[in-house]
């Protein structure tokens, strides 16, 4: 089976993104891929993220045979759920996602620079992702798409409500086992769950949002003035 739904999440590192992926993964009527992306980008980039050489030797570092799986393959299920991050698809053909439901997750740069500079210390623009999420959304609007913007705070105050209007939107009924799942790992994640999923893994479903510090070290505050336009064009369109 083919899925009839072909979900592609475009998100930026240290959101909600795992744990949505892990929601999504709660449905009977759907799979979700982790990441299918992020081999060909250490490949192409040259990056030594934490996990590198695991996750090049696990997972398929060619771009357009995962592109190829992810449009035609037989996943057995009527939904598949891709949890991307923007920045993966930087230097790719993007004309496939024409055959695809795309959304949008953003988080404040200020919460995500914090956060992700505790795993790698001075994150830049492209780590981020933030321009890459504005620059992609752009150009679907252009082809005449209206892709859905979830911010995720907003999932943290109100899962049901704003995972609801999701499904909705995207034209999939709403299951409630969404909201919770069993804590640790999980066999979708990626090789490099060990090095970033850690608080996840402890969840049993969507946190209770907790708002956090938006202000960033002196050094890294170049980079929240860089990406901050980025969101802030983003934003208006969030549920």
């Amino acid at each position: 089976m083919r899925p009839t739904h072909n979900i592609q999440l475009w998100s930026g590192p240290r959101n909600v993104s795992t744990a949505l992926m892990y929601s999504f993964a709660q449905r009977v009527d759907t799979t979700v891929w982790d990441e299918p992306l992020y081999a060909n980008y250490l490949l192409r980039t040259g990056l030594d993220h934490p996990g590198r050489q695991e996750t090049l030797r696990e997972h398929e570092p060619d771009a357009e045979k995962v592109i190829r799986e992810m449009l035609k393959g037989e996943w057995g299920t009527p939904v598949l759920f891709n949890k991307q991050m923007g920045h993966h698809l930087t230097g790719l053909r993007t004309d496939w996602l024409k055959d695809t439901i795309n959304i949008f997750l953003i988080r404040h740069p200020g919460e995500v620079i914090n956060s992700f500079s505790k795993v790698i210390e001075t994150p830049d623009l492209r780590d981020i992702g933030i321009k890459d999420q504005w620059e992609l959304f752009q150009k679907l609007r252009e082809q005449g798409q209206d892709p859905l913007v979830m911010d995720g705070n907003e999932i943290l105050k109100n899962p049901r409500g704003i995972l609801s209007a999701a499904c909705d939107r995207v034209g999939i009924p709403f299951d409630p086992s969404m909201l919770s799942w069993k804590a640790g790992a999980r066999p979708e994640d990626g090789v490099w769950a060990k090095y970033w999923y850690s608080n996840v893994h402890k969840s049993t479903g969507f946190a209770p949002y907790i708002e956090k510090p938006r202000e960033v070290r002196s050094d890294l505050q170049p980079l929240l003035e860089e990406a901050l336009p980025y969101y802030q064009h983003l934003i208006p369109y969030a549920l």
